[in-house]
């Protein structure tokens, strides 16, 4: 394998001047027996994993995927969704990711929007896909992978025939299987590796600073920096030896840019885990004993409540972080205390960002914690707190629209000139600048902290009320598990606050319970933060990837009204 140098050439520090797969190629060459991903019992060393991509870049070449082509990637958290990412890559090509449970119509969607020519997805899910390929404009073809061809033999075995077997039928005959491409890869002559700073790598989804969803352009040298700033913030040493539980989705910019390939590029282990549950994931964490777990502060709530930890060693772990939504105080308390009560001595680190800076851009930094604080920007990476919409920067203190700026900034948003230009800002100075839309503060240190996406700020009776702000005091009330807070419609005060609560185990959904909270509310809430109603659910929906969708319940709070 020959690759071209890598290009130090500084940024404002040198960042690799090289494709996402030249960063794991890297990697690979200082490391090339250390494992670089774990899949239920089978190990992947890095040569043997850049040895796969290229196996799979010669297929992808084959069957006519050239540099700029679009490929969807439909996968949960397997070696073939990894290996066809740098795959792809590696010749030049675009990987756009879908998370594998949308819908058919989403999926459509995702195809004729980012114009693939092939999409990657599991047998399981062949039938929703290869229906949702049929309404599409371009037909692309249908790559098919199972489970059971990256498991050990045994496993194998057993799951194809006692798990997978009736989806066996799938593709059919005439259908393209993954291990049978990677053979068609063989002897095909690879282009050299091409490197292009602002050239697309990867299209993720998000709802976008307006709420819009987007495609998010994103390049090889997004996330190579971040790689090499995560990895500077780790904590301890993020190389050979370390491991890291993969649990955040591949489609998600914290699961593939943090999860996946901030740990490849410093060339530390991914423990993929698929799917999973609070108990099957509280049992992984056990079994493979990872340095590094991450996900969103739902998950480690879940995580608190399951007894498999009773009188567990936690002293493996060297970092703990929780990022995609807010961390409250009463939580990272909790945390805390059950990290430090099962040996290990660490704090769990929130992260702030969004998929426009592919993923965390501000990290709590390993030895110091402010309440309330997301912490401190990572290197290269400035915040400011401005009048919203504007470049006028606030005093200290003072609170306004987060902006941010560094080498993590996407490309724009596909298709969306207006939207991009409402985005990325470029200040007299000449320096771009993301407006995240997002509420929050800055003190005296430089410590950040986020106080309210814009858009979910209520306005009654003239006050400016911040939904999570509400929350987090409900939260520490003992009746409490979670809550989620919204404005409604109000004919007096244009909204009125209304929390939905999941009771804590063994609470009753009472009325008596309702007026405890009411009164409790008093005590920390002003008059015009006060929920109005309180509904108990047994649940609150959540979104793909585990936050509280709070579109949900304002979506059925409207439908109320209208009815």
């Amino acid at each position: 394998m020959k690759l071209p140098p890598i290009d130090m050439t500084p940024v404002s520090r040198p960042y690799p001047m090289t494709t996402m797969f030249g960063a794991i190629a890297a990697a690979a060459e200082r490391v090339p027996e250390a494992p670089a991903l774990g899949f239920m019992g089978k190990i992947t060393t890095f040569r043997s994993f850049v040895e796969k991509i290229e196996l799979a870049a010669g297929a992808f070449l084959r069957y006519g995927i050239r540099e700029g082509d679009a490929v969807t990637i439909c996968m949960p958290n397997t070696p073939q969704g990894v290996i066809c990412l740098y795959a792809l890559n590696r010749i030049g090509a675009v990987a756009n990711m879908v998370h594998p449970l949308s819908s058919q119509k989403n999926i459509t969607f995702y195809l004729d929007y980012s114009e693939s020519k092939m999409i990657l997805t599991l047998d399981q899910f062949y039938t929703k896909v290869k229906a949702a390929v049929e309404e599409t404009k371009g037909k692309p073809a249908i790559l098919t992978a199972r489970i059971q061809e990256e498991l050990p033999f045994v496993k194998a075995v057993a799951y194809q025939y006692l798990k997978n077997r009736e989806n066996l039928k799938y593709p059919g005959k005439d259908g393209l299987v993954w291990s049978d491409f990677l053979k068609t890869g063989k002897g095909v002559t690879l282009p050299a590796v091409k490197f292009e700073k602002d050239k697309t790598a990867v299209i993720l989804y998000s709802g976008g600073t307006s709420g819009t969803p987007k495609g998010i352009l994103l390049s090889d040298f997004n996330f190579n920096a971040l790689g090499m700033q995560v990895g500077e913030i780790a904590g301890c040493r993020l190389d050979y030896g370390c491991k890291f539980l993969s649990v955040m989705p591949i489609f998600h910019g914290f699961g593939l840019g943090i999860g996946i390939h901030t740990v490849l590029e410093n060339g530390a282990m991914c423990e993929l885990i698929p799917q999973f549950t609070k108990e099957t994931y509280a049992k992984a964490v056990l079994k493979h004993k990872p340095n590094f777990i991450a996900g969103v502060p739902t998950l480690f709530e879940a995580l608190l409540k399951v007894d498999i930890f009773d009188g567990a060693d936690l002293s493996f772990l060297k970092g703990v972080f929780s990022g995609g939504d807010s961390l409250s105080p009463e939580l990272k308390k909790r945390a805390d205390s059950f990290l430090k009560s099962h040996g290990a001595s660490i704090q769990i680190r929130e992260g702030y960002g969004l998929t426009e800076c592919v993923t965390a851009s501000c990290v709590t930094p390993h030895d110091r914690a402010k309440e309330g604080s997301i912490g401190l920007p990572l290197r290269d990476t400035l915040y400011r707190v401005v009048e919203p919409g504007t470049f006028n920067e606030l005093p200290r203190g003072e609170m306004g629209e987060i902006i941010i700026s560094g080498p993590t900034l996407m490309i724009g948003y596909k298709d969306a000139p207006q939207e991009t230009a409402d985005a990325l800002r470029t200040d007299d100075d000449g320096r771009t600048w993301l407006f995240t839309g997002d509420m929050g503060l800055m003190d005296e240190e430089g410590f950040v902290y986020f106080k309210q996406r814009m858009k979910r700020l209520i306005v009654t009776s003239g006050y400016n009320v911040y939904p999570s702000h509400i929350e987090n005091i409900l939260d520490k009330h003992p009746a409490v598990d979670y809550s989620c807070v919204i404005g409604v419609k109000d004919s007096y005060k244009m909204q009125r606050v209304r929390a939905y609560i999941v009771p804590a185990p063994g609470v009753k959904a009472d009325e008596e319970t309702k007026k405890e909270i009411l009164e409790y509310c008093k005590e920390y809430l002003d008059v015009f933060e006060r929920p109005k109603e309180i509904i108990f659910k047994e649940e609150l929906p959540k979104t793909l990837v585990g936050k509280v969708a709070y579109h949900s319940l304002e979506e059925e709070a409207e439908k109320e009204i209208t009815v």
